[in-house]
């Protein structure tokens, strides 16, 4: 059994990445049947339709997006360190979860209502812990605080796209995304005109 699990995992991937590299549209239950190891039937059996497999996949990452923060919180800090450890999360999950951001971002729309109504309710509960997290504005609204949670997490799910394209090695690409991550969302977090970091302009 163990071995199953061990063989229908690493189809799994397998599946994942031609939903993520191709696009949901683009995939048919037979392709992901054999991607799966499977046959029609059997995946069929497993999911009732690829809409069940897509939201597998994205409960998956919102799941080790939760966990992520669950390692943070486990030894709470100051604002400031705890925002630098969650940077570095994202980044090492975006090494590790390619695919499953890809998916996330690009094919969500193509759940079901209620699929989509759980995706939102993952989302949002991942939201308000980051703002948990990191110490949430007092003189904000509900609806801000709700927009200001959705977009933090906005930002640490896709920044590490911005420069992929860029020729930079591995330490000044993170070195960069660190410095843009910090700067946005300390600036968002900021509860008066005065706890904003100032931009000092040099005068020839």
């Amino acid at each position: 059994m163990a071995e199953y699990r061990s063989r229908l995992c690493e189809h799994r991937n397998k599946a994942l990445e031609l939903l993520a590299s191709k696009g949901f549209g683009q995939v048919g239950m037979r392709e992901l049947a054999s991607s799966l190891g499977l046959t029609p039937g059997s995946l069929y059996h497993h999911y009732p339709s690829k809409q069940h497999l897509l939201l597998d996949l994205i409960e998956e990452f919102y799941e080790e997006l939760l966990t992520t923060l669950g390692r943070v919180e486990q030894r709470p800090r100051s604002r400031q360190d705890n925002l630098q450890r969650l940077i570095h999360a994202h980044l090492r999950l975006h090494e590790e979860m390619p695919w499953h951001f890809r998916l996330v971002e690009r094919d969500s729309g193509c759940l079901t209502q209620d699929q989509q109504l759980r995706v939102r309710q993952l989302r949002e509960q991942y939201e308000r812990r980051l703002l948990q997290m990191l110490g949430r504005p007092r003189r904000l609204s509900a609806q801000a605080l709700q927009a200001a949670g959705h977009a933090i997490a906005t930002l640490l799910n896709n920044a590490p796209s911005w420069l992929a394209d860029q020729a930079l090695d591995e330490a000044e690409r993170t070195e960069l995304l660190e410095n843009l991550l910090t700067g946005a969302i300390e600036r968002m977090l900021a509860t008066r005109p005065s706890d904003r970091p100032s931009l000092q302009v040099a005068v020839a």
